[in-house]
C-alpha cells in the first residue's frame, strides 16, 4: 500500500495549511521562502487539489474515484465530493474525538477497533450513512490510548451531524453533513475546474 511519508508541517507549509485541521497542535517556526512569483490558474487548482488529498489522507486514484462518483450524484460535483470525503469512517472517528489525528483514526480502523452498527469495520474509507452508531469495540475500551486522545480532542468541537457519548466512546450520525457544517479550508471549485478540463 502507498503511504505519504513527506513530514507533515512541511507539508502544511507548502500548502499554505494551518496544522490544526489535520489535529496537530503545533506550529512551524520557519518561513517558507516562496519567490514572489505569480501562480498559474493551474498552479492554484493544484494547490487546492492537494490539500484536500492531504487532510483526508487520500492518494489520487481513490481521490479521482471520489470526483466520478459526485459528478453521478444530484447537486453540485464540489460539494458532493466534499461530503463523501467528510463521510469515510477514519474521517468520522477523527470528528467524534476518538484519536488525535486522521492518520491516528485510520490506524484504530485499520486496526479493527471499531463497530459500526456492531460489526467490526477495518476500512478507513467506508462511507457511513445517517443512523449508523459507531463505537470502539469493549475489548479497546480500556485502552489508555482512547484516555490519552479524549483528553486532547476535549475542546475539540464535534460537528452537528455527529451525536457522541465520549464516556462509553459511542456515537451516532445523526444526519449527513451539509457543505456549510465542513469546515475544511478547501474551495472545492477550484478541484472541480482542474478535472473537469
Amino acid at each position: 500500500m502507498a503511504v505519504d511519508r513527506v513530514p507533515v508541517l512541511k507539508r502544511c507549509r507548502s500548502l499554505g495549511l494551518d496544522p490544526i485541521y489535520l489535529g496537530i497542535d503545533k506550529k512551524s517556526n520557519r518561513e517558507l521562502k516562496r519567490a514572489n512569483r505569480k501562480v498559474s490558474e493551474y498552479g492554484l487548482q493544484l494547490r487546492e487539489k492537494q490539500k484536500a488529498k492531504f487532510i483526508y489522507g487520500v492518494l489520487e486514484k481513490p481521490f479521482r474515484n471520489y470526483y466520478t462518483k459526485a459528478e453521478k450524484m444530484e447537486g453540485q460535483t464540489g460539494e458532493n465530493m466534499m461530503i463523501l470525503l467528510e463521510r469515510r469512517l477514519d474521517n468520522v472517528v477523527f470528528r467524534m474525538g476518538f484519536g488525535r489525528t486522521r492518520r491516528e483514526t485510520r490506524q484504530i480502523v485499520d486496526h479493527k477497533h471499531i463497530l459500526v452498527n456492531g460489526k467490526c469495520v477495518n476500512i478507513p474509507s467506508y462511507l457511513v450513512k445517517a443512523g449508523d452508531v459507531i463505537e470502539v469495540k469493549e475489548k479497546a475500551k480500556s485502552s489508555q490510548r482512547y484516555k490519552d486522545a479524549l483528553e486532547v480532542t476535549a475542546g475539540r468541537l464535534v460537528p452537528a451531524w455527529l451525536d457522541v457519548d465520549q464516556e462509553n466512546l459511542r456515537g451516532t450520525v445523526k444526519e449527513l453533513p451539509t457543505r456549510d457544517e465542513i469546515d475544511v479550508p478547501v474551495n472545492e471549485m477550484l478541484i472541480v475546474e482542474l478535472y473537469s478540463k
